[in-house]
């Protein structure tokens, strides 16, 4: 690899206000209203691997956004490396929260980025990450180095949990055939210490409705005669954890995968200090299951959070009323073992048993994925492992995430190819939160290494066919 630094060098300015132009489309997946901002984008992602020198680019239909593809197909005979990112970002709010506006990308430097960060919503989770594999294949393509074939797939569901891509990957597979799968959409321990992710928790998410009286009620007239349906709801909610804060649902834990105590002293081997985590968080202490450090309840184990609750009125001043309904959103985090479906199931069947008669509950699924994880004696975590040894000067960790990709498990089923998570964020990135951003040192590093990922790739894959 020759003049990899030397090109972004000279072009890191372009490379950051091509990214801007990218991260001042409000390209949000979960509102229907910003349908035509997603065709923009995709439209703009399609431009950029043009502009890089990838050939072959379409946008291929879906049930919804498009699918963005490219190629740069340079000998049959050598493997191919599919690139998976995604164009769409979660809605900014509360919009007050923010400090500069989350379309409007801004640089500021932060004590863990003297270098400087740019704030925007995508701006790590996935537009930063994602362009960051548009620039290299243009370094690649454009120093004449590109070792291996090269395709992208860079999707506009991912946030609402991807519902078009299993139809659409099943229409297409010849298309998207690979020999390995890269993403970067997950972090690393540390700008001075990289880790690779070696696994991601799956995802059920539903969301509950209570129904109590046919209207809102005068709490005056039926406040302590009729069920409140948040009071309801509350109760129910806390019956979910018992005092060690072990989930209470029939049947959930039955099939989860448990971590020997090899691998769980491997894995807290992870630099990582209690009192800095709960100082950066503003906590007094942490919280989970009880017997488990914060590295495993946030990773390898099961969890189930409440995202939302509403109901009732929420305006200014007073208004005292017995609410007819109560909503709340529930995510429940998975290892591997766990079928979505079948949680999802379980607790349908656990939480409306909860439920007296004075109220009727109503459970909407809404998207779901399996865990998955790589193996590190895959090839590509072996060539990801050389890359990050190279550019980092420091050897990587392999670190479970506590994080979901639907789609990872499903394209592991499809293609029979490893996924190889490369992240290059920082957990306090603020990923789907007021304030997102993402390190200039962090997506330049990311530019850097990712060519090196294809190198290594190549020559691993290579001699394991002689």
């Amino acid at each position: 690899m020759k003049n990899i630094q030397t090109y972004i060098a000279k072009h890191k300015e372009r490379f950051l206000q091509e990214l801007f132009e990218l991260l001042k489309m409000p390209s949000i997946s979960a509102d229907l209203a910003y349908h035509p901002q997603l065709l923009q984008t995709a439209e703009a992602v399609a431009k950029s691997l043009l502009n890089a020198g990838c050939e072959n680019i379409q946008l291929l239909e879906t049930k919804g956004n498009p699918v963005v593809y490219a190629d740069k197909i340079i000998n049959p005979e050598l493997p191919t490396v599919l690139v998976y990112g995604h164009y769409d970002v979660q809605p900014a709010d509360p919009l007050e929260l923010w400090d500069t506006p989350p379309f409007e990308p801004t640089l500021k430097k932060t004590k863990l980025h003297p270098d400087g960060a740019i704030f925007a919503r995508g701006a790590c989770d996935d537009k930063g990450q994602m362009f960051m594999h548009i620039k290299a294949i243009e370094i690649l393509i454009a120093t004449e180095q590109l070792p291996c074939n090269v395709k992208f797939m860079i999707e506009g569901e991912e946030e609402v949990g991807s519902p078009s891509l299993a139809p659409f990957i099943e229409e297409h597979t010849e298309l998207f055939e690979n020999d390995v799968i890269l993403i970067s959409d997950t972090g690393m321990i540390s700008n001075q210490q990289p880790s690779i992710t070696t696994g991601l928790r799956g995802l059920s998410y539903v969301e509950v409705e209570l129904t109590g009286p046919n209207r809102d009620l005068h709490s005056g007239f039926y406040g302590g005669a009729v069920a409140n349906p948040i009071n309801i709801l509350s109760q129910m909610i806390s019956k979910l954890h018992d005092e060690n804060n072990h989930i209470t649902i029939p049947g959930f834990y039955d099939h989860a995968y448990v971590l020997s105590k090899e691998e769980r002293r491997e894995m807290n081997k992870a630099p990582f200090v209690q009192k800095d985590y709960n100082k950066a968080l503003n906590i007094e202490e942490e919280w989970g299951e009880k017997t488990y450090s914060t590295l495993e309840r946030s990773t390898v184990r099961p969890s189930l959070d409440v995202n939302g609750i509403w109901g009732g009125y929420i305006g200014e001043g007073a208004k005292t009323v017995l609410p007819s309904k109560a909503y709340a959103k529930i995510s429940m985090r998975l290892v591997s073992g766990q079928d979505p479906d079948e949680m999802t199931h379980l607790f349908t069947d656990y939480f409306t048993s909860l439920a007296p008669k004075s109220v009727t509950v109503k459970i909407t699924p809404h998207h779901g994925g399996k865990a998955y994880r790589t193996p590190l004696e895959a090839i590509g975590y072996q060539a990801a492992y050389k890359a990050y040894s190279e550019t980092f000067a420091n050897q990587p960790i392999p670190q479970p995430s506590g994080g979901s990709i639907p789609i990872v498990s499903l394209f592991n089923e499809v293609f029979k190819s490893h996924t190889i998570l490369m992240g290059f964020g920082l957990n306090s990135d603020a990923i789907h939160a007021p304030n997102e951003h993402y390190g200039l040192f962090n997506f330049y590093k990311g530019i850097e290494t990712i060519p090196y990922f294809y190198k290594h790739f190549t020559e691993i894959h290579t001699n394991h066919e002689k």
